[in-house]
């Protein structure tokens, strides 16, 4: 099925840059490629950089990868509610609040590994399903129309954003994979 690339009404201009990131015009194929590099990558990383923040006050990798599955997690939810038709309007979430009290300083990096993997198995099982006219269907989340579309490509233009930033600000020269 081809589902195509969402126009700009069909999310706020804030999450253009997101979706602008995904290639080609199935989101699906893009979060099931990009799930199995982005766990290859994570499982990569050493193990004693995980608590690594590239600056006071920045997030360590073991905050952005919670972050990570906590944003797909509400985006996920967001496009279910949608794709099935119910139009209620869906608070925004606050990704500080988030991350502060997620506890993933706590966490060992396999659990978060092994937490991103479960995610992605259950948003693809999620999208995969969706009937065909869902992927039309819109509401409004964070004070913003969003399309079930719109929402899947910035699952995967989210997680390429700070993948980009893991590799960029993180890890660039203790590991050669930036």
């Amino acid at each position: 099925m081809k589902i195509g690339r969402p126009k700009p009404e069909e999310s706020a201009a804030y999450y253009h840059t997101y979706i602008n990131l995904v290639l080609g015009e199935d989101p699906v194929a893009h979060l099931d490629t990009a799930g199995r590099e982005i766990l290859r990558f994570l499982e990569s990383i050493p193990a004693a950089k995980w608590d690594y923040r590239y600056a006071p006050g920045k997030w360590t990798i073991k905050e952005v990868v919670m972050h990570m599955i906590d944003t797909e997690r509400v985006f996920a939810y967001r496009a279910l509610r949608f794709g099935r038709n119910d139009l209620t309007e869906l608070p925004g979430f606050d990704q500080d609040l988030f991350v502060s009290n997620a506890g993933a300083n706590n966490r060992s990096a396999p659990s978060l590994i092994k937490e991103y993997q479960h995610v992605r198995d259950t948003t693809m099982q999620l999208l995969k399903h969706l009937p065909s006219e869902a992927w039309q269907r819109s509401g409004v989340a964070s004070g913003h129309p969003v399309s079930v579309r719109a929402l899947a490509y910035m699952i995967g233009g989210h997680e390429l954003h700070h993948l980009r930033i893991l590799k960029e600000r993180y890890l660039q020269d203790e590991t050669g994979l930036a």
